[in-house]
Formats: structure tokens, C-alpha cells, sequence
């Protein structure tokens, strides 16, 4: 007597996997609701897994998850595509044992995303939009090109006292901004060999590039700024003091959705703008900011927090109450708190700021 074949069916059930993204290849591991399935290796393509799971687990639910880095969001819109529902996890938030710190491997990496994915242990990062991201490294990578562009000119001036050629004082102001007649003296620099001069000709020609990629960059933001999706937008953060358009750029690409932050704490929390504590009975500790940051958006705050407490009487008075009771480092993070609570509130209402004045 033949037997009769039944078609699997995992309607209605749920299927775990956590996954140990690198180049070459996917650690993987899939637990179901009450059990353990496997991990495995498998080449890095959401596809793949996507095949797997349909033809082993025909019609149930499948949910993945993985930790952010180098691969970005990418992943998680190839397993979205495929079917199945994935979330990205900050590493530093997925509960993990000493064991597990002390003997790191892919294999437990794998078992400890999917375990906590099926306690709902994982709170998922925002993923934004991919014309968001895209602009996002386009700020970004202004910011490197800044970074280089001061490190080249550090490099200049480094081999300049290191021969022993000294900047004519009449430049001396104008090195610091590396002005039009600053770059010609450097023009008429020798040394006593050609090969010696090559490393200052090379490091100088590095600036000249670096500095005209940046106007190109700096065209382009500008070009942005005036469309019609920021331009409202744009106007209104500008409106605020110490906030221009490379602040109001990194603003909207790092945060995306002010409405996704449901308080001000929350968002302070994010960009890193509160203490880190130390908590134990009657001990409580309180000490600097917390290392855990957007570093982009808290650097530029700090800056324009800077510059917005000379400029807005308003801000100046708290700084200057602040100093007398505290160092003027953590003062001008209570400034950049006043000054988020601006931008926090022009974004929501999309409306310019009005300078406080008394009538």
C-alpha cells in the first residue's frame, strides 16, 4: 500500500532569524517558536535565505534581524523585498552574557540576534528613506572633505617649520585662512632638492583639489536648499540663530522625522546630549555626556550653540548665569539643549523662529 505525501504547511507560525552579516558570507541561525532549527552558513544574497525559508517553512511568518554596519540598510531592503519582515539593531543593545563577550564567535553572534529576536528582546533602529540616506552622505562626506582639507594644511605648515622656512609676517594672519596671496608665496617655495620640494608642491596641489571638491559640494547643497522639498524647511531652520545651511542640511538627513522622537528627552538621548550616570544605593553619580551619540548632529549643535549663545541676547544671559555655577564646556551643553528645543519646535509647527524681545 502507497502512503499519500502531505504538503507542509507552517501557516500561522512564526520563524526566527538572526543573521551575522559580513562580505563573503551570512552566519545564520533559525529558531522557531519552540524549538531550534540550525545555523549555518550561506553566501551573503537575501534571496537565498528567502529560497531556503519558503521551500523548509512553506507558508509561515518570517522575521529577521541583524546588526548595523557595514553594509548599511542595504540588507535589510533585500530581506524586506523578499518577504521577510527584518529590523536593524544597534550591536551595543542586543543583550549579551559575559560568555558571549569573552568567546565572541558568528556562530553565537547568529544564536544570541535570533534569541532575542524571539523573546522581542530587539528594538529596531529607524531606517530612512533612501533618498534621505543618499543625502546624508552627501553632508557627510562635506564634512571629510573639510577634515582633510585642515589636515593637509596642517601638513604644509608642519613641513614649512620643519625646514625651517619662516611665513612672512605680513602672511601670518592670512595662513590661518589660506588666502589668494598666501597660496601664491607658497608658490615661490624651493627647496634645495626636487625631490624635497615634491612633498610640499604634492601636499599643497592635495589642498588646492580638496578645496575646489568642496565648492563643488557646497553648489550642490546650495542647489538643494532651494528646491522644493527643503527649501520651506530650510528657510524656517535658518531663521534660528547659529543655524545656517550646513546645520540645517545635517539636521533634516540625520534626523529625517522629527514626529518619530515623542519628546525632547528623547531626542537629546539620541544626538547625545545627556549625562551618563553611575546609579547604585545611595550612590549617585552623574558625570559627562554619554559616549553613545549621533556624532554628525552633536558636533555641529555644540558649534552652533557656540555661536548662537554671542549672538542671541537671550542665549548669552543663560550661558553667562551658567558659567557661574559650571565649567563653560558643559555650560554650552545647555545652551545646544535650548538651542535643540528651537529646532525641535520649528520643525514640528514648520514655522520660522521670533527672537524673544521685550516691548
Amino acid at each position: 500500500m502507497k502512503g499519500k505525501s502531505k504538503e507542509l504547511n507552517f501557516e500561522g507560525q512564526k520563524v526566527f532569524v538572526g543573521i551575522d552579516v559580513h562580505l563573503t558570507s551570512w552566519k545564520v541561525t533559525i529558531l522557531l517558536e519552540q524549538l531550534t532549527h540550525k545555523t549555518f552558513s550561506q553566501d551573503p544574497r537575501a534571496e537565498t535565505l528567502a529560497s531556503y525559508l519558503r521551500r523548509t517553512f512553506p507558508g509561515a511568518e518570517y522575521y529577521s534581524a541583524y546588526e548595523a554596519g557595514f553594509c548599511g540598510y542595504s540588507v535589510h531592503r533585500s530581506l524586506e523585498a523578499c518577504g521577510i519582515h527584518n529590523i536593524v539593531v544597534n550591536p551595543a543593545d542586543i543583550p549579551t552574557t559575559d560568555k558571549e563577550k569573552k568567546q565572541k564567535e558568528d556562530s553565537r553572534d547568529s544564536r544570541k540576534i535570533a534569541r532575542c529576536l524571539r523573546t522581542g528582546e530587539l528594538e529596531a533602529i529607524h531606517v530612512p528613506d533612501r533618498a534621505i540616506e543618499e543625502l546624508r552622505g552627501l553632508v557627510r562626506y562635506r564634512k571629510t572633505l573639510v577634515k582633510e582639507i585642515s589636515r593637509n594644511k596642517t601638513r604644509v605648515k608642519a613641513s614649512l617649520h620643519f625646514y625651517g622656512i619662516e611665513i612672512p609676517a605680513e602672511l601670518d594672519s592670512a595662513s590661518r585662512h589660506w588666502s589668494a596671496n598666501f597660496s601664491k608665496w607658497l608658490a615661490t617655495i624651493r627647496l634645495s632638492t626636487d625631490y624635497g620640494h615634491t612633498v610640499i608642491a604634492d601636499t599643497v596641489d592635495t589642498v588646492d583639489h580638496l578645496r575646489s571638491t568642496l565648492l563643488k559640494i557646497n553648489k550642490q547643497l546650495r542647489t538643494i536648499a532651494k528646491s522644493e522639498a527643503y527649501a520651506h524647511k530650510i528657510n524656517c531652520l535658518k531663521s534660528i540663530p547659529g543655524v545656517g545651511l550646513v546645520v540645517s542640511m545635517t539636521l533634516l538627513t540625520e534626523l529625517e522625522q522629527i514626529n518619530r522622537f515623542k519628546n525632547l528627552d528623547k531626542l537629546c538621548a539620541y544626538i547625545g546630549l545627556i549625562p551618563s550616570t553611575n546609579s547604585s544605593g545611595d550612590k549617585d553619580r552623574t558625570g559627562s555626556i554619554t559616549p553613545r551619540s549621533n556624532k554628525p548632529l552633536r558636533g555641529v549643535l555644540i558649534e552652533s550653540a557656540w555661536v548662537a549663545s554671542r549672538i542671541d541676547p537671550a542665549l548669552a544671559l543663560a550661558y553667562s548665569n551658567l558659567c557661574k555655577r559650571m565649567k563653560p564646556n558643559r555650560a554650552i551643553i545647555r545652551i545646544a539643549k535650548k538651542l535643540l528645543n528651537r529646532i525641535r519646535f520649528v520643525l514640528k509647527n514648520e514655522t520660522e523662529y521670533e527672537y524673544a524681545v521685550v516691548k
